[in-house]
């Protein structure tokens, strides 16, 4: 009976049921049937068609890796014929035909071990055999002719639960134990930071800081250790493949002692003790950690694209958001970006996307780490509610316990910040995770709960918002300087529009790129569309605006098609000088066609108010209505009457945002007479 070398627990093999995907398989068979479906294997890219690619698994079998398994488009896969791939086998035909699945993880390193996959059996692959013009001789080890005495224990010279153990370079050379008729230098080293490593080659030092990765290679585990300076890799060996201190987990605050090496011209630490911080100790080493990343990741002071009086007062909470977001990409922690589905939602979080994803490609080797690193997703609907927090969390929960991954920094734009949301961040909350709001709809309701940047008044998109928070992220000013003016379906700023033609955007361009993005954001609102948004919005030359031109033509016939439509459809009442438009959105619309019901309302609006001074115009389908009014109405209020006018209803409040109040379909008559009584009385 061997062990798991990444748990340790007992099993016939190298590696537990529950650690099979955390390994990179080579396979050695000679026949498909000899695979392990649900395992990731090392493979060679074969060839290429129109919907997939070809790999081969070992040098007898090859796989289809179908374009539909991609996380991106085939055609921005930057693999070439030959090229050394990971992929995942999810099943073996009975006619020999291997279906692959992609992996995110594209070399070793991101894997947590390597395994032979040979018909025998599992083995571990052997270790080769140290560069010699690479290896750097073992320091000598000088002595006194007698060994000073051993000094008594102290907090940081306990003795060591074992004795030091020899250790191998990261599982690509094997390190003979030291042997030597002299004493050993003991003792407790210095403390020494890890910029500094280099300058202690072939000394004893004593790093403190926080385990960031932990990883099993085929001889000894590496474990990645930061301090308030950078990051060091620390070799610690028990027997080959075995997990060495398995009592520590990333996240956990350390003290290590061990010898500085340099290995195939890297520094290494080769570890002699590994052991957690008391309580005292850990605190400092947290104050230290914490004090170096705020400085790194901090902005200071963010300048907004042109100035606007409506930012001045949101100065300190921009900068505290960007930095909260460079902080994220520093720590290697996961950015989760949840936005509406609409044309700012969209805006705004492609405003973010821009200035995050040149940092994390910085930041991380990997090829796809901008897709590992950045989730941007559109919200079903217009809140964080608990169907997105659950699919969140969920996803995270996963992610932690079968990759070590760290908990996201989920950041909510055009969303998070009213009352309707708080259900779904507190479920975050349970988990301990940051969030991050940046929206601009007026009153910060959840901020008991989050950081965010919220104004107290309207006039702001939260694009405008979010491309301030981008300017503090990263160098991305010129790039997002039209972005505001796209924002505003109302004529924008003098302020933003002249920004965006200074870039080369004039008032028709950015309306077409709004319109744009407005129909795509409607079509597969549950995706991303991270090349399309890309596409449509920072794309300059000609041929590529020309698409920003087509979609915008087909969303003005559509819409304005639908208002011919309905027009004729709407019930228009007068009352206490107000006039209020009525209209049926479960008779007289195409519900499940292109524009969606807020979308056409806001149309129904604009077009209406050119003949109205006071207007409120109610959108009603079987169990929700919509309104939009020129007086400021507080549509809570109007939900709190609205019930006690039809106490059987079941109203109730389910978008601020949007004036949507829900109700029981029974009571439907009922609830619509009452509300456009009301909406007169609020309105007036």
């Amino acid at each position: 009976m061997d062990h798991c070398i990444i748990c340790g627990t007992s099993v016939d093999g190298v590696v537990c049921r529950s650690h099979q995907e955390d390994v990179a398989f080579r396979f050695t068979g000679t026949r498909p049937d000899q695979l392990t479906p649900g395992r990731f294997y090392q493979g060679t890219v074969d060839g290429f068609a129109d919907f997939g690619v070809f790999v081969d698994i070992g040098d007898s079998v090859t796989g289809l890796l179908h374009r539909s398994e991609l996380d991106r488009r085939l055609e921005s896969l930057d693999w070439d014929e030959g090229d050394t791939v990971y992929v995942q086998v999810t099943g073996v035909q009975d006619n020999g035909n291997v279906d692959l699945s992609w992996s995110i993880r594209q070399s070793t390193r991101e894997f947590r071990g390597e395994v032979i996959d040979s018909p025998d059996g599992d083995t571990l692959p052997e270790n080769d055999e140290p560069v010699a013009d690479e290896a750097e001789p073992e320091p000598e080890i000088e002595t006194e002719s007698e060994p000073e005495p051993e000094p008594e224990p102290t907090d940081e010279s306990a003795p060591h639960d074992e004795e030091p153990e020899a250790s191998t370079n990261g599982g690509s050379a094997s390190v003979e134990p030291k042997t030597t008729a002299e004493p050993i230098e003991s003792g407790p080293p210095e403390r020494v930071t890890v910029e500094t490593l280099t300058e202690s080659v072939g000394e004893r030092i004593r790093i403190e800081g926080r385990v960031v990765d932990v990883r099993q290679t085929g001889g000894p585990t590496i474990f990645e250790v930061r301090d308030e300076t950078g990051i060091a890799e620390c070799a610690a060996f028990k027997e080959a493949g075995v997990r060495a201190y398995p009592e520590i987990e990333v996240g956990d605050l350390i003290r290590l002692t061990g010898e500085v090496e340099r290995r195939r011209g890297d520094v290494q630490v080769e570890t002699e003790s590994l052991k957690p911080l008391a309580e005292a100790d850990a605190e400092a080493v947290v104050e230290r950690l914490d004090d170096a990343l705020e400085s790194k990741a901090h902005p200071g002071e963010v300048e907004p694209l042109v100035e606007d009086p409506a930012l001045e007062e949101l100065g300190e909470s921009i900068a505290d958001a960007a930095g909260a977001i460079r902080r994220a990409i520093i720590e290697s922690r996961p950015i989760v970006l949840r936005h509406t589905a609409t044309a700012d939602g969209y805006v705004a979080g492609a405003a973010i996307e821009r200035a995050v994803l040149p940092l994390v490609r910085e930041q991380h080797d990997r090829e796809d780490a901008q897709y590992h690193y950045f989730d941007r997703q559109p919200l079903e609907g217009e809140d964080y509610d608990m169907a997105g927090a659950t699919n969140d969390v969920t996803r995270m929960l996963d992610n932690r316990a079968r990759h070590d991954e760290k908990l996201p920094l989920v950041v909510l734009v055009d969303t998070g910040s009213t009352a309707e949301s708080r259900d779904g961040i507190e479920l975050l909350d349970v988990y301990d995770v940051d969030r991050l709001v940046i929206d601009a709809d007026p009153g910060f309701e959840t901020s008991d709960l989050v950081e965010g940047v919220v104004p107290d008044e309207a006039g702001l998109t939260t694009t405008v918002l979010a491309a301030t928070v981008a300017c503090g992220v990263g160098e991305v000013r010129e790039e997002i300087a039209h972005l505001p003016a796209v924002s505003y379906w109302e004529e924008a700023p003098d302020r933003y529009a002249d920004l965006a033609r200074d870039a080369g955007y004039d008032a028709d361009t950015a309306r077409e790129l709004r319109e744009a993005v407005a129909l795509e954001a409607y079509y597969q609102a549950y995706e991303d569309k991270r090349e399309l948004v890309a596409d449509l919005l920072f794309a300059g030359d000609e041929d590529v605006r020309s698409l920003a031109s087509h979609v915008s033509e087909q969303f003005r016939a559509k819409l304005d098609d639908e208002l011919e439509t309905v027009r004729s459809h709407v019930e228009t009442r007068e009352d206490d000088d107000v006039t209020v438009a009525l209209l049926d959105t479960d008779a007289f619309t195409h519900r499940f066609d292109f524009p969606p019901t807020a979308l056409l309302l806001d149309a129904l609006f604009r077009d209406l108010r050119e003949e109205h001074e006071r207007l409120a115009v109610v959108g009603l389908d079987e169990a929700d209505l919509q309104i939009r009014t020129t007086e400021s109405l507080d549509v809570r209020e109007l939900g709190e009457r609205v019930a006690e006018r039809v106490p059987e209803g079941g109203v109730f409040t389910s978008g601020v945002r949007r004036g949507r109040l829900s109700y029981l379909i029974g009571e439907r008559e009922a609830v619509r007479e009452a509300a456009i009584e009301e909406v007169a009385t609020l309105a007036a």
